[in-house]
């Protein structure tokens, strides 16, 4: 289903059925895709020819008492930019209630990151048409997390702040090469794009009235282009003035950007108890953090529910696991499928209620494995978050 320049989303109701019941819902269940798993030409450079992030995967080690680790796929440790491996995601996805992706995307100053399992995989899968897509530039640096070091927890790799040239040739590249695909997700008739970190985008292009200025540029060129308009959006908690819970300050930021809605990424730890948090206070603490981003901006938000939350496969394993940073992080333990499908159940109740200002409800994530954060099927829980999704928002008819 594709939705068309100029007719709303209320126009295109999402059909759902679930054990022979018709369900209708006017919000889509999207899961966030991390792209890091085919061979990529910086990643040679930087770790190695041919080197992928299945890597530090296949080197976890339980750093804990009750440390689960390593994480096994199910499907293997597969090169996503193969369109056949694609096709299987895709059609997974589809059968479990997830309505499209969104593809992490990465463009520094000099080019492009990370793209091989968007246009090579995604895009070259038989089966892509009928599966929807959108992208987040994710504009943070990229740091040498494989593995980090406690000496080097955060060294940085590329900077992702952009000049307004660089800006530029990354949405010309994204405008050309994506938005033009029927199957581009849409919210309310216009292209729906996220920038990871609004704060370093103005930085970079020095200034939110700059920033303004180059953003309604690129709204220029997506309406010359025939695609109409672009939906902005940003990860609320990455928004200044959403950590202090400061709403005037948050949403003011957003408005004087333009943008046009909020998302949500994942949940933070706490990190009181270091190493470990229980899965349960994590759901907890997920379904309270959607109404805290909620209520810092008039924006509409799109909430998230994340199923973990394990970064330690990115740090130098045969190091003792101290609170040095990211990622360095805090593990959640006792992860289970029953939890996960409580805090499905509470986002769902969160998007149904009167007055729900989002457009999707997200995904934590589909794949990201070395963030303990995946849909995908593994050796431990077989299919059962996947089933935890359909149960609770149904499939496609």
């Amino acid at each position: 289903m594709c939705y068309n320049i100029g007719r709303t989303r209320e126009q295109f109701p999402v059909k759902k059925i679930l054990r022979g019941i018709f369900i209708m819902r006017n919000y889509d269940v999207m899961a966030w895709y991390f792209p890091n798993w085919p061979p990529d030409r910086r990643n040679d450079e930087w770790h190695g020819k041919g080197w992928t992030e299945w890597e530090v995967t296949k080197c976890a080690r339980p750093r804990f008492e009750g440390h689960d680790q390593p994480k096994i796929p199910v499907w293997g440790y597969a090169d996503e930019s193969d369109p056949n491996v694609m096709e299987l995601k895709i059609r997974t996805a589809k059968e479990y209630g997830i309505d499209g992706f969104i593809f992490d995307t990465y463009w520094f100053e000099d080019g492009g990151y990370r793209l091989n399992a968007l246009e090579k995989g995604f895009l070259g899968a038989k089966n892509n048409k009928d599966f929807r897509f959108a992208l987040m530039w994710c504009n943070h640096d990229s740091i040498y997390a494989h593995p980090a070091t406690r000496r080097r927890p955060n060294d940085p790799l590329t900077s992702g702040e952009l000049s307004e040239e660089g800006f530029i040739r990354g949405s010309d590249y994204f405008l050309k090469n994506f938005f033009t695909r029927e199957n581009y997700y849409r919210v309310d008739g216009k292209l729906w794009f996220a920038i990871w970190m609004p704060e370093k985008l103005a930085k970079g292009l020095g200034g939110v009235e700059n920033a303004r200025r180059v953003l309604d540029g690129f709204r220029d060129r997506v309406r010359a282009a025939g695609l109409g308009e672009l939906y902005l959006a940003a990860p609320m908690h990455n928004v200044p003035g959403a950590w202090s819970g400061d709403r005037e300050k948050a949403d003011g930021y957003l408005k004087a950007l333009g943008f046009d809605g909020t998302a949500c990424y994942s949940t933070p730890t706490d990190g009181k108890d270091f190493p470990r948090e229980s899965f349960g206070k994590y759901i907890d603490d997920a379904v309270g953090f959607m109404d805290r981003m909620d209520s810092l901006s008039t924006l509409p938000f799109s909430p998230t529910m994340p199923n973990g939350w394990d970064s330690s496969p990115r740090t130098l394993q045969s190091e003792i696991y101290e609170n040095v940073g990211y990622p360095w992080s805090v593990v959640t333990v006792d992860r289970s499928v029953s939890e996960f499908e409580r805090g499905l159940r509470a986002m769902k109740e969160f998007a149904e209620r009167p007055g729900f200002r989002g457009n999707m409800v997200t995904l934590t994530t589909w794949n990201e494995w070395t963030e303990g954060n995946y849909l995908e099927p593994d050796t431990k829980f077989g299919y059962g978050f996947l089933e935890a999704v359909r149960r609770v928002f149904g499939t496609k008819n």
